[in-house]
């Protein structure tokens, strides 16, 4: 299924060199007197890279063992010369607590983001900005530890904290946008009512446009990534069946009531909807990227997509047109055409939606199945190739989806056309 974005403090970048590519080569490429120095080459180059990694993580480990020291060192000095509700101890906590992070021990993390939380609102207010790095970082750590009703609840006070806090320009987006993509999480792995997630979803993106054209004007580029957020939010709205709440009584039963209707109401409109942000990023992208005629296609084909997703052939064929025309006069045209119609493509077209697991390579793959995509982008004849009986209830599970999965079908002069023999490759984790 879905794997969680995790929210945590990013591991550091870097790696080793690329010795590999000098070891390619053999000793016959070298005049005679150098051969010895390419023996060597290769012989350092077959070296085990393990010993090599463990000696980095060795010195990484090292490295953080000496911050934490000094952050330690620095807490307690300011502690016995200020006190422990002094001004300056929140920044060595938060630095102390992603030290202890990054070596995940979240729980000693976790105690510090939270004191040095309380100590900010102490000393600069109940909603003041210096919390929101500590408690960023105290959401990543619940994360990590799979807590993810903690997190949520962060995320919910997090979010307060910044509506508070933050002036109205490219902070407040940014915060908005992310917790958007929170409520993306939290439907993803069932915390709650599903509904309730994506309604929010889609209105915590829709602030974050607001915020945007309020800032810089209604056809701001700056207003594209809300934009696509509130789009996938439609894709999940408009595809999301309610299932029979648990009986409730009193207020709770009242506001589940509204709910429900309030989601009747998002899922009815979700079609225009969706027509009417893929107008409006086309329009902001005419405005700002006129002479880029791919991109324009690609929006163009994206606004086919959700016509034909949603059962409209009619007019998905109109808009796959559109693109074709808006490629015709460009050099490459054949060559992003055939990118964009060469073979069926599996919709919902973005990676965080997408409907079936990834292909794997034919070697490493348990489940291999084949199939056509007929002109309408409906699939048939689906047919599993292997006979591994290890895997017979995965296997039919991915054969279900992958029948109730609309295609964009392939294209040839302008006309959809059939496509058979189709074969995908899945690796069950």
């Amino acid at each position: 299924m879905y794997s969680l974005t995790k929210l945590s403090v990013p591991p550091p970048m870097g790696g080793l060199p690329a010795f590999s590519r000098g070891c390619e080569m053999s000793a016959t490429s070298f005049p005679a007197n150098l051969c010895s120095i390419s023996l060597v080459l290769v012989a350092f180059c077959a070296l085990p890279v393990m010993g090599i990694e463990q000696e980095t993580a060795g010195a990484i480990s090292r490295q953080s063992s000496q911050l934490e020291q000094a952050y330690r060192k620095a807490i307690a000095t300011i502690e016995s010369t200020d006190g422990a509700y002094a001004e300056g101890l929140s920044e060595s906590l938060l630095s102390l607590a992603r030290n202890l992070q990054s070596q995940n021990r979240h729980t000693e993390a976790i105690e510090l983001f939270r004191r040095g939380s309380h100590l900010a609102r102490i000393n600069e207010g109940l909603y003041c900005e210096q919390q929101i790095p500590l408690l960023s970082g105290e959401i990543g750590s619940h994360v990590s530890t799979g807590n993810f009703t903690l997190a949520d609840q962060r995320q919910n006070y997090l979010l307060r904290v910044q509506m508070r806090a933050l002036p109205g320009g490219e902070p407040l987006t940014a915060a908005l946008e992310a917790h958007a993509n929170w409520q993306f999480q939290a439907y993803r792995l069932g915390m709650g009512e599903g509904y309730t997630r994506l309604m929010a979803m889609s209105d915590y993106y829709e602030s974050a446009r607001d915020n945007v054209i309020a800032r810089e004007g209604k056809t701001s580029p700056n207003q594209l990534p809300p934009l696509y957020g509130m789009l996938q939010a439609q894709y999940l709205i408009a595809s999301h069946r309610l299932v029979e709440p648990v009986p409730r009584f009193g207020e709770e039963s009242e506001r589940l009531d509204q709910d429900i209707v309030r989601f009747n109401r998002y899922q009815g409109k979700s079609y225009a909807r969706g027509n009417a942000l893929i107008n409006a990023i086309y329009t902001v992208k005419q405005e700002h990227f006129a002479r880029d005629k791919l991109n324009l296609a690609q929006t163009l084909v994206m606004l086919g997509d959700w016509r034909l997703w949603n059962g409209n052939s009619a007019d998905a064929f109109e808009a796959y047109s559109a693109a074709e025309a808006e490629l015709a006069e460009q050099d490459d045209a054949q060559f992003h055409t055939a990118q964009l119609f060469g073979e069926p493509v599996p919709l919902p077209n973005f990676a965080s939606l997408s409907p079936l697991p990834s292909s794997v390579d034919p070697k490493e793959a348990h489940i291999r199945v084949t199939f056509g995509v007929n002109e309408k982008g409906k699939v048939e004849d689906i047919e599993r190739l292997d006979e591994n009986d290890n895997f017979e209830r995965q296997a039919r599970n991915i054969m279900r989806t992958l029948r109730r999965t609309r295609f964009r079908p392939r294209f040839e002069a302008g006309q959809p056309l059939e496509t058979h023999n189709l074969v995908k490759t899945f690796n069950i984790q």
